[in-house]
């Protein structure tokens, strides 16, 4: 980390980023990236993509996995409850608020406009990030192929997004493997 920090600070810019998100964990990313990595400079862009990794494939969350991850990477165990509780106290306090009125929102023409079009910039967001995080990601063929198979499974199937996740997990392993072995013995001969 190259910047010092408090708890509250901590908690601030978590909370921040769980006000300012609509639509899910996806989205959070440019904002959550623009505010650790760019503004605090807590962790780095490689940080950011092993949180999307973990986060996407571990039980959870993303949001809360995420902020778990960096408050944990930051201040321990103490920031990782920090900025936990930063990032999911926003959504309870308009989930509390919403719940209320709910039957009169769920009327309203104009709110439900207004999400169709919340619904196209999140989608907007998350392909912006996905866009700055790609460039970190070192392809290979190997990757672009397990890449293309996974999109066209997630497209044309009905299987859980999980279970491609596990897959694409395990075919790495195997491939790390295999390139190791095979470098291995490149080193004996």
């Amino acid at each position: 980390m190259k910047k010092q920090h408090s708890l509250l600070e901590l908690f601030w810019v978590f909370f921040k980023i769980g006000a300012m998100t609509f639509g899910g964990g996806l989205a959070m990313m440019p904002i959550m990236r623009k505010e650790v990595v760019e503004k605090e400079g807590w962790v780095d862009d490689e940080d950011i993509l092993k949180i999307l990794v973990i986060s996407e494939s571990t039980p959870g969350v993303f949001a809360v996995n995420s902020a778990t991850f960096i408050g944990y990477k930051i201040a321990g165990f103490m920031g990782a409850l920090v900025a936990t509780l930063g990032v999911i106290i926003p959504s309870f306090i308009i989930i509390t608020i919403i719940s209320f009125f709910i039957i009169q929102f769920k009327e309203i023409q104009l709110v439900s406009y207004a999400f169709y079009g919340i619904q196209a910039g999140v989608a907007i967001l998350i392909f912006k990030a996905a866009l700055k995080l790609s460039k970190k990601i070192h392809f290979t063929l190997f990757s672009i192929l397990i890449l293309t198979a996974s999109i066209l499974v997630a497209t044309f199937t009905s299987i859980s997004v999980l279970y491609i996740l596990l897959f694409g997990a395990i075919l790495g392993v195997l491939y790390g493997f295999l390139v190791n072995l095979k470098e291995a013995k490149n080193d004996d001969n």
